[in-house]
């Protein structure tokens, strides 16, 4: 996500960066409509997969474990943590049972370091972030 750092900036420089880009970050989080936190979501999710095929391709395990346990707390505690069951209906209910079934599938890629999983989440989920980006307009019309 984040270039590396160019040769000769010390630890207080990086750590100034650091501390630069989570203000941004959290700024943008504060500004943006329920709609837009949501894509945030599913960006951030769609980010993490690509990190871990990337960490499971150079065999660094511990890259792998936390872009997947990232991606898996994006999708327990954000996504499926904001559906409405009682009031979503059959979407919400699908939905849950998606976001269930990718859980289940990212924890198996870790244990297995299997980037086809990774890839199979990624080819569930983008659609669903393609949907939620085409209702935006929609939904600020009426």
């Amino acid at each position: 996500m984040f270039a590396p750092s160019p040769a000769g900036l010390g630890p207080r420089a990086r750590h100034a960066g650091r501390a630069y880009l989570q203000v941004g970050v959290e700024t943008g989080i504060h500004a943006a409509t329920p709609h837009q936190l949501v894509q945030m979501l599913f960006d951030g999710l769609l980010e993490s997969l690509a990190q871990a095929n990337g960490a499971i391709a150079c065999g660094d395990i511990a890259a792998r474990s936390r872009a997947i346990g990232r991606a898996i707390a994006i999708v327990d505690e954000g996504l499926r943590g904001s559906l409405d069951l009682s009031n979503g209906g059959e979407l919400a209910r699908n939905l849950m049972d998606l976001y269930t079934y990718v859980v289940t599938r990212l924890t198996r890629a870790n244990a297995k370091a299997d980037s086809a999983i990774v890839d199979e989440c990624q080819r569930l989920i983008a659609p669903v972030r393609d949907a939620w980006i085409a209702i935006k307009p929609q939904r600020m019309a009426a």
